[in-house]
Parts: structure tokens; C-alpha cells; sequence
């Protein structure tokens, strides 16, 4: 429940407009390219994009998501899951991401040397990401593998924070 309302005062802070395609490459390479999927091809895929489109992710995170070790990403309400706008979300979730903790780190990393605020499609992306590492802590085995992915959430927590108080 703690986590939803972290994840809900970050999202609110999320709507910002702006572009900066360079660096949102450097800090996300997996949305160099066109990704694609089911005979479509999407480019740079942003779920958000009005506050309609916010309420909406609130309310899929808040019917919850799964990561799947698998790479698949999953929402538990049928209705929300069936809807355009949740299959971009599953896009970026699946193909955009960070799923492993060298590539998470290697984000935070280039987050600690980013100065100004962060753009959209980045914030999003990087809530997403720790939504993601919230997910891996919780269901960590060893108490080793729980520490480095709280580590991680830590500090995409902090770099978010920084961005909403920039």
C-alpha cells in the first residue's frame, strides 16, 4: 500500500512536455530503434501523454502488474488490460525497461550525471523501472539479491525525487 502512494505522488509529478530524443537514447537504448510487435512497428512509445492518460496508468498500477521472469508483463484487471493504450504500456514495459541489474545500474548511473529536469518519456521510464525493481526486491530469495535490488530502488527512487523537487 506504501509503495502505491509513493507511486502515485511520483506520477503526479510526471507531467512535464518535452522532447529530448539524444539523451532519452543514452539513458534507455532499448528505444533506439522501431520496436516491433504483432505486425506493427512502434517508435519511441510513451504511454502518457494527457492526464487522462496518468489517471489511467495510476489506475493500472494500482490493479496490479506482474513481471513475469519471462519478460512478460501483465496487468491483473482484465477490462484495463484489454485496453490500446495498456498494450503501448506493455510495450515499453517488456521492450524498453531495464530488466537486469547491470542495465539498472548503468541507468542510474547516467541519472546521477544528468543535469535539468528529466523528460517525459524518461520520468515514465524510469518509474516504470522501479516499479519493476520493487517487484524484483519483494520477490528476491536470498537476502543478497534483496539488498541490491533495494539498493537499486533506492536510488531510482532518489533521482526521481530530484527531478520533482528540480
Amino acid at each position: 500500500m506504501r509503495v502505491r502512494l509513493l507511486l502515485l505522488s511520483l506520477l503526479c509529478g510526471c507531467i512535464r512536455p518535452g522532447t529530448a530524443k539524444c539523451r532519452s537514447r543514452d539513458l534507455f537504448p532499448a528505444a533506439n530503434g522501431r520496436l516491433k510487435r504483432s505486425l506493427t512497428s512502434v517508435e519511441n512509445p510513451v504511454f502518457h501523454r494527457t492526464s487522462s492518460d496518468a489517471h489511467l496508468l495510476y489506475e493500472i498500477l494500482m490493479s496490479g502488474i506482474h513481471f513475469e521472469p519471462s519478460g512478460h508483463f501483465s496487468v491483473d484487471d482484465g477490462e484495463l488490460a484489454s485496453l490500446r493504450q495498456t498494450r503501448k504500456l506493455e510495450v515499453i514495459c517488456e521492450d524498453i525497461v531495464p530488466r537486469n541489474l547491470p542495465e539498472i545500474l548503468r541507468l542510474i548511473s547516467l541519472l546521477s550525471q544528468t543535469e535539468g529536469h528529466l523528460h517525459q518519456e524518461e520520468f515514465e521510464r524510469t518509474l516504470l523501472t522501479l516499479v519493476y525493481t520493487t517487484q524484483r526486491m519483494a520477490n528476491s530469495s536470498s537476502t543478497h539479491q534483496r539488498e541490491a535490488w533495494a539498493q537499486s530502488f533506492v536510488h531510482l527512487y532518489k533521482a526521481l525525487k530530484q527531478d520533482l523537487m528540480a
